[in-house]
């Protein structure tokens, strides 16, 4: 099956890129994490998967990320919320699977939450539900508050990049989306893949998550000496599993 690609216009002109191949379904979203993008392994993963298997399959950019327009610093959660719930809406027919990355784990469960009658389920890595206020907003230092009193951005140190500018908007806004500890109403199946080694999500983070879901079908996966990206090849291995189980 062979991949489509285009920008779709939102209302206030920013482009959001996608990518898009057309297979039987559930149709498969990709929902990617905090700075990332479409191009990353798992999403590329996934797309060589479904282009094999005959799945249909999309992917995207969220305002400020990747080839999309839109400066990162404008980015809210509820931005980016509804940047997930318009793909959804204009680019995934039928019945869904929602796999979200870190802060996407967050961004699908709110999704789900909107439009439950499309969800088939969910395969989250790492995620990261209300990040912004528990697992970000405790560690910003003295100058890091200070930077967003005085100016309303602080740049963030990053162990994957460039420093990335934090919002006060952005920490504000997340607070309006908590959904721990639940309960979260989310009835569909979720598949969780979290690794004991993660230094930006701890486990307990998402098991926590695990344990405030409606859903009777949720299956939480520990891997022992698994990171935050999950992005070798028996995670991948695992990644694929779980959504071909869903």
């Amino acid at each position: 099956m062979s991949e489509t690609s285009g920008f779709l216009e939102r209302p206030d002109g920013e482009r959001l890129a996608w990518r898009r191949i057309d297979g039987a379904g559930p149709t498969v979203v990709w929902l990617g994490g905090f700075r990332s993008d479409m191009t990353g392994t798992k999403a590329q993963a996934l797309a060589d998967w479904a282009a094999g298997a005959g799945r249909g399959y999309v992917r995207f950019d969220y305002l400020g990320h990747g080839q999309s327009s839109g400066a990162f610093e404008r980015g809210t959660i509820t931005r980016w919320r509804d940047d997930a719930l318009a793909v959804l809406e204009s680019l995934a027919e039928g019945p869904l699977v929602l796999v979200g990355s870190s802060m996407g784990g967050w961004i699908a469960c709110l999704a789900a939450m909107a439009a439950p009658e499309r969800i088939a389920g969910l395969v989250l890595v790492a995620p990261a539900p209300d990040f912004t206020e528990k697992l970000m907003a405790p560690g910003i230092p003295p100058q890091g508050r200070a930077a967003l009193a005085a100016e309303g951005v602080w740049l963030r140190p990053s162990e994957y990049g460039d420093p990335y500018p934090i919002s006060r908007t952005l920490l504000e806004d997340g607070a309006r989306w908590s959904i721990l500890p639940g309960p979260v109403p989310i009835t569909a199946p979720v598949r969780i893949l979290q690794g004991a080694e993660d230094p930006d999500v701890p486990w307990r983070h998402a098991l926590e998550l695990a344990q405030g879901l409606n859903s009777r079908d949720v299956v939480f996966s520990l891997i022992k000496d698994g990171d935050h990206r999950l992005s070798r090849p028996q995670d991948i291995g695992r990644l694929i599993a779980a959504v071909e189980e869903l």
